[in-house]
């Protein structure tokens, strides 16, 4: 009995590239429900990133009674930092506003 053997290539699986998100809070105001507000939305965007199985998660970055007409706000500053570092590739966020 003559037997045949056949190799069969083995193809390598296809792994989605896992992207590094990160998101931005802010308040605007000094107050308790300001606050409560602030962690409430640091807690969503934690929880939102990381049940992403293709996001790997780069942190929160959150402003406390900064308003959002300036600048200088200091995690919006480092936030700006590591995106251009090249440590995250997409950002999650409220809302943007343009200012002119």
């Amino acid at each position: 009995m003559e037997r045949t053997i056949r190799k069969i290539n083995a193809k390598k699986p296809k792994i989605p590239k896992r992207e590094r998100v990160a998101a931005y809070a802010r308040v605007s105001m000094d107050k308790e429900t300001m606050f409560h507000s602030l962690s409430a939305q640091v807690s969503y965007y934690s929880e939102y990133i990381q049940r992403n199985p293709l996001w790997i998660y780069a942190g929160v970055y959150a402003d406390n009674a900064c308003t959002g007409t300036r600048a200088d706000r200091p995690e919006f500053q480092r936030l700006l930092m590591d995106c251009r570092a090249g440590k995250i590739e997409i950002l999650s966020c409220k809302l943007i506003q343009c200012v002119a």
